[in-house]
């Protein structure tokens, strides 16, 4: 069986058109997106509403689920003050230009989706089966990683959260993490979204999209937002 996964859109219009372009062509049996809709970029009602318009199975993020709420906490790791002040403004800006029909959509997503494919225990969240603003990095020791997986009951975990893609296996279970669509923040400024064939074996491919990053950028500046967030879709570094 084959899946696209991808994540951590937040309100990125172009990046989630060419994705959402890009994806028929590699004939998946299934497609989920793992959440972040919203915050950062300037379109947080057009994505949502792409996510509804072709039905993609959908868990929450942080993201969604400050907006959704209304609270002014998104549960992020700001690495100082001034990344946690332009945090504040993306929160403020996003509450106040998405729509409540965007709101409504995003308070009914399920925090997890757990499916049986070929004989495996899949299980797509946002953060990690704990919590949904937990950072799952590349480098997390095993000793941690394992009894997580093992509790959550997966032989492979798909998840998003930290914008860095990756795939590691943990004695047989695979963690995979599908990177960020709209906000990559692994120095590469295209979309970034995961194809993993699950059958006997399971392959992880990495599918990396060129856009028009150049006016999702601009449009964050026009709309106002901290000149930052542009600087990383015209990077792919945060």
């Amino acid at each position: 069986m084959r899946i696209a996964v991808f994540s951590d859109i937040h309100g990125n219009k172009h990046a989630m058109d060419a994705v959402l372009a890009d994806i028929p062509g590699r004939e998946p049996d299934l497609v989920v997106c793992l959440g972040d809709l919203v915050g950062y970029g300037a379109y947080p009602d057009a994505v949502v509403q792409a996510i509804r318009d072709n039905a993609i199975i959908t868990v929450m993020g942080n993201y969604d689920d400050a907006i959704a709420n209304r609270r002014m906490v998104c549960g992020c790791d700001y690495k100082d003050e001034k990344a946690m002040e332009a945090g504040v403004k993306s929160i403020s800006w996003t509450m106040e230009n998405t729509s409540e029909a965007s709101k409504e959509f995003m308070l009914n997503l399920p925090d997890r989706i757990s499916k049986e494919i070929e004989g495996r225990s899949v299980l797509f969240v946002h953060g990690s089966p704990r919590q949904l603003n937990e950072y799952l990095y590349e480098d997390i020791p095993a000793g941690d990683l394992l009894p997580m997986l093992q509790e959550a009951d997966a032989d492979v975990l798909v998840c998003g959260h930290t914008h860095l893609p990756y795939h590691r296996i943990v004695e047989g279970r695979h963690i995979i993490n599908a990177g960020s669509a709209g906000k990559p923040k692994h120095g590469d400024p295209r979309a970034v979204y995961v194809l993993i064939n699950i059958g006997q074996d399971i392959q992880v491919d990495f599918v990396k999209v060129p856009y028009d990053y150049e006016s999702a950028a601009r449009a964050v500046e026009k709309a106002g937002l901290p000149g930052e967030f542009a600087a990383i879709i015209r990077t792919g570094k945060g």
